[in-house]
């Protein structure tokens, strides 16, 4: 960073020196030099470029997050499809029923914290007791293979959520193009007519208010559990209602461990 800022300076200091002892002899046809246009006109070029990197990036970000969501609740449905294979009906309820409680958990605690790009404890209470299950079913049945791969897979899709739940773009960059954003704005404003400008003006309205939303779609984009284009929670809460269906249609009258949000109940073993 230092060499950069330097070497910068530096360049700033040789163009000036050089300017001004090639051009003292200069005559006055040459006075005008560059305009202002054509002085601000890489500052708006850079300002395009970056916002159009900065949106692909951002826009990236949205679509992983979406991608990490519905493999997160495939891998769930996955595994409570799973369960079925296991010939031990108290095993295949409380695995079943571990991954209820997840997904509810997940909907109901986890979603609203990622807004904030945190994540909450309280699906990893169903995790941990999802691994104490497979210790008790034992590596001799058969679909103890397929239950641990199926849950590998989906605490990789929960990691991926959390991870894309951050901000893509860090607040550096994104003050960067703020002030980028200001200085081509002003620096339009400079190229604009005094008189007769009112196509100029309607214009620069117009650029203004593209460049504005450009820049607010990044910021939503790049945060894709809390903004106006957030990826809702309906793929892990159509899991949700298929697994507490067939929980209940396998073992009828049979309660829950958790609440309707996937909180542990109390003397829940």
């Amino acid at each position: 960073m230092i060499v950069t800022i330097v070497v910068a300076a530096v360049a700033l200091a040789l163009g000036l020196t050089a300017h001004h002892f090639l051009r003292r002899n200069d005559t006055d046809a040459d006075d005008e030099g560059l305009s202002v246009r054509d002085l601000i006109s890489p500052v708006q070029t850079l300002t395009v470029l970056i916002l159009a990197f900065v949106l692909a990036t951002a826009a990236g970000s949205y679509n992983r997050a979406e991608e990490a969501v519905h493999n997160e609740a495939n891998a769930a449905d996955h595994l409570a499809e799973t369960a079925d294979f296991l010939p031990n009906a108290a095993q295949r309820r409380r695995v079943q029923a571990d991954v209820v409680c997840y997904t509810r958990a997940v909907r109901h605690y986890e979603w609203p914290t990622m807004a904030d790009g945190h994540g909450s404890p309280v699906p990893s209470v169903w995790t941990a007791d999802l691994r104490a299950a497979f210790k008790d079913i034992g590596t001799d049945q058969g679909a103890f293979g397929m239950l641990v791969g199926a849950d590998d897979t989906r605490a990789k899709a929960r990691q991926a959520r959390l991870t894309e739940s951050t901000a893509a773009v860090p607040a550096a960059i994104y003050w960067f193009m703020l002030v980028l954003l200001s200085i081509t704005v002003i620096s339009l404003c400079l190229c604009i007519p005094r008189r007769h400008n009112r196509p100029q003006l309607a214009t620069l309205a117009m650029a203004t208010a593209l460049l504005t939303a450009t820049l607010l779609l990044v910021h939503d984009a790049e945060r894709p559990f809390g903004g106006a284009i957030t990826v809702a929670p309906t793929a892990i809460t159509d899991v949700e209602h298929q697994t507490t269906r067939d929980f209940h249609t396998d073992a009828p009258g049979t309660a829950l461990p958790c609440d309707s949000r996937g909180h542990k109940e109390s003397g829940s073993a």
